[in-house]
């Protein structure tokens, strides 16, 4: 508010626009659960399609431990954006919440040391049937979600001046 009380608008407002053209993006996913994983790719590029058919990259990884360095090499190699797919399923042991944990972590760091929007749609389900939910069925498809996250992260990073 200003000194008269009434609210101050600002004079910028900067909101992500949906139009990805012109603009390059990887999607990195990795191939374990690769029944989950390839429906979470196919829903992310529907949506690089949908919204200015982008230059689009898609990198295949084993699993998803190895999708940080791979999208930092995404990242130097001068993408706009990172669009991260895996699908981890809980089993009888802690390892999957650990992989889990340590995946988002590294992403975000790296989100935030490269300023390479990275966005996640790595699934991490109880059981099969709660991912294949997620990529497609009930629930939408979560790889299409992380690519609309994409363009929007990378639209507002173009508009303030940063990036590429």
């Amino acid at each position: 508010m200003g000194k008269d009380g009434r609210r101050r608008t600002p004079e910028v407002v900067i909101e992500g626009r949906m139009d990805a053209s012109g603009m390059r993006f990887a999607v990195v996913a990795s191939r374990w659960n690769e029944f989950v994983t390839e429906r979470l790719v196919e829903g992310a590029l529907r949506a690089f399609r949908m919204h200015g058919q982008p230059n689009v990259e898609v990198v295949w990884v084993s699993g998803s431990w190895e999708i940080p360095i791979a999208a930092l090499s995404a990242a130097k190699s001068g993408v706009d954006g990172v669009v991260c797919i895996g699908c981890i399923l809980q089993g009888a042991t802690t390892h999957a919440q650990q992989l889990s944990n340590g995946v988002a972590s590294a992403l975000s760091e790296l989100t935030l040391r490269t300023g390479v929007p990275m966005t996640w749609g790595v699934l991490t389900c109880a059981t099969q049937e709660e991912a294949i939910e997620r990529a497609g069925m009930k629930l939408g498809n979560k790889g299409e979600e992380a690519a609309l996250a994409a363009i929007e992260a990378a639209s507002i990073q173009a508009q303030l001046g940063v990036g590429k």
